[in-house]
């Protein structure tokens, strides 16, 4: 019985998996996105990638000291991003003065046909750019890649001359690419060489890249577990053969903070990836939060890299863009220090 149990196992995760596909099937993800960002930036010749700004990127702007990239979740919606990250700058008062705000949107093909889009238009599968992978057209460029063109965009000192800091942020499917972007990218560390310090922003994601096979949950029956984009384990092209070892100690050396929604605790939510990958990262993403933080900061004691807890906020980007500590995260606002429970080395948790 317990042979034929054993047996049985996969099958029925298969089962339970493809339910939750289907159930995902309508979801509005799946759809054409309703607005398409109206700037582009040559990522490689013949390949443009759709984004939003605060200000013309092919000018030159010695008024600006910071540019914070903000990143949009699974439902592509650059738009509804862009509004959340101007009113963040607005809130942050005299601390957001002289940011120039980035939002790049990763299509899918769904949007690319939808709207009509020339054919040099960036596209992706509708979860691949979450992980780095490469486009479906017009070139295999990683939505890593289109990053990278963003930042040296910003590192252009004829454009941006008095530029000294540059912030990775995303929300959601968002915080996804942040985090993996911060593992496996080196464009920051080319611009720090430079003079240009650059930080990321995770906040509420699904998932996160595991540095070690290690979990808190059950891995039995879930082989694809430490694959990425969940662990270390098939690295995607962008990565170039990266051994794991070097990642992770670039890694942990990078100024990453954490925001977590104290509410974000939903076990069903509509967005939370639920495969078995996921599940075993936690049952929510407060939970998937604080266990991957825990993780490396047993690994790590010194580690430098905050996790805050946002009282009162559930997965709502705005919000967690808005609060203190998002505000502190992006423009160094002041106001994230002693209102609440912390966890990291220094900084509190405040909304």
């Amino acid at each position: 019985m317990a042979s034929l149990l054993r047996s049985a196992l996969p099958l029925v995760l298969a089962l339970l998996a493809g339910r939750a596909e289907a159930a995902d099937e309508a979801g509005p993800h799946r759809r054409p996105v309703a607005v398409v960002a109206d700037r582009s930036l040559t990522v490689a010749p013949g390949a443009n990638l759709r984004l939003l700004a605060s200000a013309d990127l092919d000018a030159p702007h010695p008024e600006v000291t910071r540019a914070v990239i903000v990143l949009h979740g699974r439902l592509r919606d650059a738009d509804v991003y862009y509004a959340s990250a101007l009113a963040a700058r607005e809130a942050a008062g005299a601390a957001g003065a002289g940011a120039l705000l980035v939002v790049p949107q990763f299509l899918a093909e769904v949007d690319w046909a939808g709207h009509a889009l020339p054919a040099d238009v960036l596209h992706w599968t509708l979860e691949g750019w979450q992980g780095g992978d490469d486009a479906l057209g017009p070139q295999p460029l990683s939505s890593f890649d289109a990053l990278d063109a963003i930042l040296a965009r910003l590192g252009d000192r004829a454009r941006f001359p008095n530029l000294s800091r540059v912030v990775v942020a995303g929300h959601s499917g968002g915080g996804q690419v942040a985090q993996r972007y911060a593992v496996l990218s080196r464009a920051g560390d080319a611009l720090a060489k430079r003079g240009v310090t650059v930080s990321y922003v995770v906040a509420n994601p699904s998932s996160y890249a595991y540095l070690t096979p290690e979990r808190p949950g059950p891995t039995a029956g879930c082989p694809g577990y430490d694959r990425w984009k969940y662990g270390m384990r098939d690295l995607p092209r962008y990565a170039a053969s990266a051994a794991p070892a070097a990642l992770e100690a670039a890694y942990v050396a990078r100024p990453v903070t954490y925001l977590l929604g104290a509410r974000d605790t939903d076990p069903d939510h509509r967005a939370l990836d639920k495969t078995c990958m996921a599940e075993a990262q936690g049952p929510f993403r407060l939970a998937r939060g604080e266990a991957y933080w825990a993780a490396l900061k047993a690994r790590h004691p010194d580690l430098r890299q905050p996790l805050h807890v946002v009282p009162g906020v559930g997965h709502d980007g705005g919000r967690m863009l808005g609060s203190a500590c998002g505000l502190a995260a992006l423009f160094d606002a002041p106001g994230c220090g002693d209102a609440g429970p912390v966890s990291a080395s220094k900084g509190a948790s405040t909304r």
